[in-house]
C-alpha cells in the first residue's frame, strides 16, 4: 500500500493533491499544499474544464449522461478540490443560479424529444435526473447553508414513492417520462438524489434516503430481473469508470457508502467486492470503460493502470474502514 500511494503522489498536481487531502489528510492551509493547488490550478487540461464550463447558457443538454457537458464537467471540478472562488467556476455557478424555476430546482438549456413528451424545441426545464446534480454542485461549492438550495432539494425530495424516486420533471414538460413505466423507480435518479442528500443531511440517515438506498441495494440484489428504465447492472455496470458520470458501479458504492448504516450490508458489501477483486495485491486499478470525450486524461485508457480510479477505490475503502494509510512524508 505505500508503494501504491508513493506512486500516486508522483502523478499530476490534481491527483496529488487529492491524495494528500482526503487520504493523507494533509491540512489544505499547508504552504506545501496551496503550492499543490496553484499548480494545479494551472495543469492543462483543468485549465480546458474550467474555460468550458462558462459555457453553460449555450450548451444544450440532449442526454443525460453526455460526458461533455459543463453539468459533468463542474460536478468533476467540485470533486477534485477546486476553489468556487476561481473566476471560471463564480460565473458559472452564477448562470446555474440564474435558472431556478418557480417549482424550486434549478434548470437546464435542454431538447427533449417529442416521441418522449417533450417538445422537441430547447427550453429551460428540469428533470430528475439533472437537477440533483446541479445541487451537487452548487452544494459543494459552498452553498450548503443556502435556503433557497434546501428548498429546491426539498422539492425533489418530496417526489420520492415507497419504492425510491421515480422518473420525474418539471410541470412544463407535461407527459415526459423515460423508457420505463409509470410506477418503476428510476435507478440513476435515485442515485444522484443520494448523492445530494448526503451532503445536504450529513450524517443524517432520512426516511427518503433509506428508500433511496434500498432501492439500489434491491435493483443489485434481482438484477437478474429487475431492469428499470433500462438502466442494467450486468457486465458494462461492472467495469470501472471515471469521472462520476453515470450509473456504474463506482460511482454507486461511492454513493452508498457514505450511509454508515449500510456498510455492513451484504448486497453493499458484495458489490464491494467485485471491485476489490480487480485491483489485485498493488491495489491499482485499470479504467475497464472509458468517456472519450475526456481524451488526453490518464484515466482516459484502459491498458496501464489509472492514478484516478486507483484514488477513488481507495478513497471508497478508507470511507469504510476497510483501508489504513501508512504515515509518508512528502
Amino acid at each position: 500500500m505505500e508503494e501504491t500511494i508513493k506512486w500516486l503522489l508522483t502523478g499530476p498536481a490534481w491527483i496529488r493533491y487529492n491524495v494528500l487531502i482526503n487520504l493523507l489528510e494533509k491540512d489544505r492551509k499547508e504552504p506545501q499544499i496551496l503550492s499543490v493547488y496553484e499548480e494545479m490550478r494551472k495543469f492543462p487540461l483543468i485549465k480546458g474544464v474550467l474555460s468550458e464550463v462558462v459555457d453553460w447558457e449555450v450548451f444544450i443538454l440532449k442526454r443525460h449522461n453526455d460526458a461533455s457537458h459543463p453539468i459533468h464537467k463542474l460536478s468533476f471540478l467540485a470533486d477534485i478540490g477546486m476553489s468556487h472562488q476561481e473566476e471560471e467556476i463564480q460565473f458559472a455557478l452564477q448562470s446555474v443560479r440564474n435558472h431556478q424555476s418557480l417549482e424550486g430546482p434549478f434548470q437546464v438549456l435542454s431538447n427533449y424529444p417529442t416521441h418522449f413528451g417533450g417538445s422537441g424545441k430547447n427550453e429551460w426545464t428540469w428533470c430528475l435526473c439533472d437537477a440533483p446534480t446541479l445541487l451537487y454542485i452548487l452544494v459543494k461549492f459552498g452553498g450548503k447553508n443556502d435556503l433557497k438550495l434546501v428548498s429546491a432539494f426539498n422539492h425533489l425530495e418530496s417526489l420520492i414513492n415507497d419504492n425510491g424516486w421515480p422518473c420525474a420533471a418539471s410541470k412544463s414538460l407535461g407527459d415526459f417520462r423515460g423508457p420505463g413505466k409509470k410506477d418503476e423507480p428510476c435507478p440513476y435518479a435515485n442515485l444522484i438524489m443520494l448523492k445530494t442528500a448526503a451532503l445536504l443531511n450529513e450524517n443524517v440517515f432520512s426516511r427518503s434516503s433509506q428508500l433511496g438506498v434500498e432501492t439500489i441495494l434491491d435493483l443489485w440484489e434481482n438484477s437478474r430481473e429487475k431492469r428499470p428504465y433500462l438502466f442494467k447492472m450486468g457486465t458494462n455496470f461492472r467495469k470501472l469508470k471515471v469521472p462520476f458520470i453515470w450509473y456504474d458501479i463506482l460511482h454507486v458504492l461511492n454513493v452508498l457508502s457514505a450511509f454508515k448504516d449500510i456498510h455492513k450490508d451484504p448486497r453493499f458489501l458484495s458489490m464491494l467486492d467485485i471491485v476489490k477483486l480487480k485491483g489485485g495485491q498493488d491495489f491499482r486499478f485499470k479504467s475497464e470503460s472509458i468517456w472519450t470525450k475526456w481524451k488526453g486524461w490518464e484515466f482516459c485508457q484502459k491498458k496501464e493502470p489509472s492514478m484516478w480510479v486507483t484514488y477513488n477505490v481507495l478513497l471508497l475503502l478508507k470511507r469504510i474502514n476497510k483501508l489504513k494509510f501508512p504515515s509518508i512524508s512528502i
